[in-house]
Formats: structure tokens, C-alpha cells, sequence
């Protein structure tokens, strides 16, 4: 009974605070972040990031972001998608996929690392499984900070995943499309967040402050409605940044907004709509208004360009919504997918929210 009270009177103000403090995306600084980034691993600096260069006739990927994994309590976020999770990863390993897990892997603001993998040692052994066969590719985040900057990283993923493991802060998967080179560059999207890419205040709020009272009042963030407008704001300048190179696409998370071919969900319906309406099909247009309305109160912001809109930019989401479902971008027999892993009564099903084959994206080519 306290804590339902307290939920009511203190969810709204506190959600608002870790708003805050969540993200403040700088356009400048995020830009010149990204085209560094890019550059040095198209450098080679292994240090930085990772070339991959698949065969597309048989390689596969799946990229997955922000599990933040925790301790399994009241701040933990991953602990209602871990069978989503778990179960999807027995999918992937099966079919031979490449997992490329994009950041935020481990909630290391909130915990210290030793109950982070005391506690999460099923989802652990499942991802050893695509390091036993030597595709794993693990890129670190702002919440998981700690495997790029720690000395003691390296003994660290060694003794989680039986072999060592590297850490990036980005890859590049080199393909061939239509006789002409793309490369889809990868990285978590911090990069320039003002309150997010390693700054200190941040760090200390979410372990001294949100964590402890996300823990009391059983909060997950982690649905569309909350930071609509920053992850909006921070969406669009990656996409910004990604409309502006050749021979590219840009993947990230950190935003936990699923976003493919550069526009969300919502702009998606809105683009239908506008085509149903053009096309005088009534009954389609009631429809898509219906589902408009419905989604309108999770993502209120909508990029309004979206006619004009380049599709060079996807997020994969997230895996800590508090349904329990997970999304995730698969690459894969020449396209690239939308992913949803969803519970259905007692099954967990894979749902392709949008797909389109690679030689049909209009990139902008050199």
C-alpha cells in the first residue's frame, strides 16, 4: 500500500527529474564524434573499431542493444525480457547468425559488475555460445562504460566469456550492393550526449539518485512514452549526420526507439495514411487514423519531413521494455529487417515489423 502511494505521487516528478538528466544531445559535438569514430576504424585502428566483411550470400547478423542487465531487483529493467531474450539468442545461435551487441549490455551505472554477472548468468552462458563460435562482436555504451575505460576490463571479459573477448566502440560491415561499396557503421549513439557519453554527473545520479528510487517504486522507463522528445531529437540528428555521407548507413541504440529507414512507428503510419488518403481508400485511411491516435500517446513527436526522408538511419531499440518484448535489426539473404521478439500468451514469437532488400534502399551513392 506505501509503495502504491508513492508510485502515484512520485512516479510523474521522478521520471521527469531522470528526464533531466537523461540526454542532451549536441548536434556538433555528435557529428564530429560519429565522422571521427568512422574514420579510424575505416583506418584500421583496431583499438577503435572492427571491419567486417561478410560473404552476403551466407553470413547473417543480429544486432541487439541496451539489455542493461542488473542485480534482479527493483531497478532492473532486463529482468522482464530475459526469457524474450534467452530465447531469442537460442534462435540466432541456431541459425548461425553473427550477434553484434551494440552497448548498454550490462547496467553498470546502477551496479557494480560482480552482481551484474552473478545474476545474469543464463544470458551470459547464451552469448558464450556466439563467442565459441566466433561471432560475437561487443561494442560497449555509455551505461556500460566500464568495458572501455576499466584496465581490468580484459580479465574481466575473459573470465565471463571463457576466451578473450574485445571490446569496440564501433564496426563497419563492408557490403556490396548492385556492383557499389556500402558500409553500415555501428556504434551504441552516445557519442556527444552531453549527459550520456561518459560524463561524470550522469553517472552519479543514475547510481546515487534514480537507481535507488527507480528500485522503491518498481519503475521501468523503458516504454516510448517516456523521453519521447529527446530520443526524438536525438534520433533525428543521427539521421541528420547519416543523410549527409555516401555509401552509408548508420545503426545505433541508445535511444531504446526503434527506427527504421530513418523514421519511427509513428511517421511510418503517418506516411500511409497520407498515401491512402491520395489514393481516395477510405476504409485504409480509417484504419491507420485509428492506429494514429492509439500510438500518438507513446510517440508524440513526429518528424515532420518524413516524405523527404533518406532511409540511412536504423535503431535497434531495446531488450528491457516492460512488456518483455525485445527489438533488434537483422541483416540477412540481402535485406535488412526490423525485429520484434514478442510474448504471446505462453509463446514468444518473432514478428518482422518492415524489411526491404538492400538493392531497394535509396542511398545516396559516390
Amino acid at each position: 500500500m506505501i509503495r502504491q502511494f508513492l508510485q502515484r505521487i512520485l512516479t510523474k516528478p521522478v521520471i521527469r527529474l531522470a528526464d533531466k538528466f537523461s540526454s542532451r544531445p549536441d548536434k556538433a559535438i555528435i557529428f564530429q564524434a560519429l565522422h571521427d569514430l568512422f574514420l579510424k576504424i575505416q583506418a584500421g585502428k583496431t583499438d577503435k573499431g572492427l571491419i567486417i566483411e561478410p560473404d552476403m550470400a551466407k553470413d547473417k547478423f543480429i544486432i541487439l542493444s541496451d539489455q542493461h542487465k542488473g542485480a534482479k531487483n527493483g531497478a532492473d529493467d532486463f529482468m522482464v525480457c530475459e526469457n524474450t531474450y534467452l530465447y531469442a539468442l537460442d534462435y540466432y545461435n541456431q541459425q548461425n547468425f553473427h550477434y553484434i551487441c551494440l552497448g548498454d549490455g550490462e547496467e553498470l551505472w546502477e551496479n557494480n559488475l560482480f552482481s551484474v554477472r552473478d545474476k545474469n548468468k543464463l544470458s551470459i552462458e547464451k552469448e558464450t555460445l556466439f563467442v565459441q563460435r566466433n561471432a560475437f562482436t561487443k561494442i560497449f555504451g555509455n551505461h556500460d562504460l566500464f568495458w572501455d575505460q576499466d584496465p581490468f576490463s580484459a580479465v574481466q571479459l575473459k573470465s565471463m566469456y571463457g576466451v578473450a573477448v574485445k571490446i569496440y566502440e564501433g564496426a563497419i560491415i563492408k557490403i556490396i550492393v548492385a556492383g557499389k561499396q556500402l558500409d553500415i557503421f555501428l556504434t551504441h549513439g552516445h557519442q556527444g550526449d552531453k549527459q550520456s557519453d561518459g560524463n561524470w554527473f550522469s553517472k552519479f545520479f543514475v547510481s546515487r539518485i534514480w537507481g535507488p528510487l527507480q528500485s522503491l517504486l518498481a519503475i521501468n522507463p523503458n516504454t516510448p512514452a517516456y523521453n519521447s522528445q529527446l530520443k526524438s531529437l536525438h534520433n533525428s540528428m543521427m539521421y541528420e549526420w547519416s543523410s549527409q555521407q555516401t555509401n552509408l548507413l548508420l545503426i545505433t541504440g541508445h535511444t531504446h526507439q526503434p527506427v527504421f529507414g530513418s523514421l519511427t512507428l509513428l511517421e511510418k503510419l503517418f506516411k500511409q495514411f497520407d498515401s491512402a488518403h491520395l489514393n481516395k481508400d477510405e476504409k485504409q485511411g480509417a484504419l491507420l487514423a485509428a492506429e494514429i491516435k492509439s500510438r500518438r500517446a507513446e510517440q508524440p513527436v513526429v518528424f515532420d519531413q518524413y516524405e523527404k526522408i533518406l532511409p540511412t538511419y536504423f535503431n535497434s531499440g531495446c531488450c528491457c521494455f516492460s512488456d518483455g518484448d525485445i527489438t533488434g535489426i537483422e541483416i540477412a539473404d540481402g535485406y535488412i529487417r526490423l525485429i520484434k521478439w514478442e510474448i504471446d500468451g505462453s509463446s514468444i514469437v518473432r514478428i518482422v515489423l518492415e524489411e526491404k532488400a538492400f538493392d531497394a534502399l535509396e542511398i545516396v551513392y559516390a
